[in-house]
Order: structure tokens, then sequence, then C-alpha cells
């Protein structure tokens, strides 16, 4: 097993005691299970920004905030310095995602340091001790897939009760442990009142994962869970523990033919990247 030069540095300063399996290799990351004294932890090192094949969209970009004025010019110039800048921010983007989303109650690893590219957190694991399945790895009876779609409603809620939206939310970065869905995978998030595609990107994953339960239980496929959260988000009447109907108001707009286009581009593209690693896992 080789060994990340980022992960080695923390085994050289004795932060990591040991590196005992690979767990995955993601498009931005590789997850490492590491034993830190006697506990079991879980050790995600970012790849150096030319290996990684998730860029750093503006879409996810907008509405995050940076150090100071300074850093955002540069950034917005992309000169050396801020490109520096930008790198900084994407990693450290999860690690604030991931304590302010523990802090508002959303079932998310917990997050124990950060050090040069390197997230130290908690390992979810199954009933037995192992690491946790993916829900892409699980089948479900259509009793459970109500009562889990329903749990991450919940966690989506309490998400956007916290001023963000996960942005990537699928069957991939989703674990289930013993007591339901934990949610993973958070460098994208973004600010749900500051970017201009914070909306359709919450209908998106509501509606991604509307149809991974729907595999098991039809009849949440026709639910518009997402619209009805966003809307009473946007009248600020939601709530972490509000009721949902799966109904929203219509609204009559015209339809920008350009951005539907790039909705569709952008699901298009998300598609081809999960078949793509259905087959590197075959």
């Amino acid at each position: 097993m080789k060994i990340p030069p980022r992960l080695q540095a923390l085994l050289d300063d004795g932060m990591i005691d040991e590196v005992l399996s690979q767990l995955k290799s993601g498009k931005e990351a590789q997850v490492f299970v590491v034993r830190c004294g006697r506990d079991i932890r879980c050790a995600k090192v970012y790849k150096e920004a030319t290996q990684r094949s998730f860029k750093q969209a503006a879409t996810y970009q907008e509405g995050r905030k940076v150090r100071g004025s300074r850093q955002s010019r540069a950034m917005a110039k992309r000169t050396r310095f801020g490109q520096k800048e930008a790198e900084s921010a994407w990693l450290n983007a999860e690690v604030q995602a991931l304590y302010k989303l523990a802090a508002a109650g959303v079932r998310v690893p917990k997050p124990y340091m950060f050090v040069d590219g390197v997230l130290l957190m908690e390992l979810i694991h199954d009933e037995s001790g192992s690491p946790a399945p993916r829900l892409h790895d699980v089948a479900f009876s259509p009793e459970q897939a109500r009562k889990y779609h329903a749990q991450m409603l919940r966690e989506i809620v309490r998400m956007l009760c916290a001023g963000l939206v996960h942005g990537d939310l699928s069957e991939f970065n989703v674990l289930m442990d013993a007591n339901g869905p934990v949610v993973i995978d958070l460098p994208q998030a973004v600010n749900a009142a500051g970017n201009n595609s914070a909306a359709k990107m919450l209908e998106r994953d509501v509606q991604n994962m509307a149809n991974l339960f729907g595999k098991f239980a039809p009849e949440l496929l026709q639910t518009r869970y997402g619209k009805e959260i966003w809307q009473r988000y946007a009248a600020g009447e939601l709530t972490p523990d509000a009721e949902l109907s799966g109904v929203a108001h219509e609204e009559e707009a015209p339809v920008d033919i350009k951005d539907l286009m790039s909705v569709i581009d952008h699901a298009l593209k998300e598609e081809f990247e999960r078949l793509a690693r259905l087959q590197e896992e075959d």
C-alpha cells in the first residue's frame, strides 16, 4: 500500500501511529483507515489540485467568505498567490462544514483535526465494526426505504437551517451505520444564502435521494420535497424539525432555456462520472 506524502508526514510526526488500510480513492481525495493510539479513525488525504478531477467550479465557490479583500482580489485574478488561497479555501471548506453541521445536529463524521491537507475524523462503521457501506451498496425493503428517505430529508433540512447545501449529494457520499444515514464528502458545500445556484443544488440533492430510495418504494419518485423545502426556507418558515408534506406551490415564471440546458448538461456529466466509478469498481 502506497502512503501519500501528506499522510506520511503525519506518521513521521507521530500524529498517526499506523495506516491500516485504504478505504477508497475518489475524485478529490484518498481515504485511509488509521490508528491513533487505541482509536481507529479515518484519514481523508486531499489530492494536489493538479491531480483532482473535481474542479473548483465557480458555481460552488460563489458566496464563500475569504480572509480579506487582498485574498479575494488575488483569487479573482488567478494570480499564483490567488490560486494558493483558492486551494486553501477549498481544502478548509469541508472542515468548516463538518464542525458547523455537527454542532447543528446533522449526522456527519466527527472531525478531529486538519493538518497539511489531511482531515482526521471519525470512522463510520456498521454493527460489526467494519467500515460502513455507502447507500449505493445497500438494498432496502420498501419500509426501510421510506424510513431512511425521511431521515435523509431531515438531515438535508438541518443542513439548510445551518446555512449549507451539500451540493453533490448522492448514493456515493452517504454511509449507512447501525442508526441510519451519515452524510460525508462536503468540500463543495455551498452557502445557502449567498449562492445563486443553492436552490437548484438543494432540489438536485433531494431528487437524488428520491431516485435512490424510489427504486425500493416507487411512490417516493412522485414527491416534490426539494421545492417545498426551499420555498419554506426562502419564506423564513423552515425549522430543523419541520414536518414536510412533499407538496410545493407552483411558481409561474418564464423558462430560462440556457439555464435549463446547463442543469441538463450537469446532470449528464454526473451520470457519466457515476457510470465511470461503477466500471472502476468492477
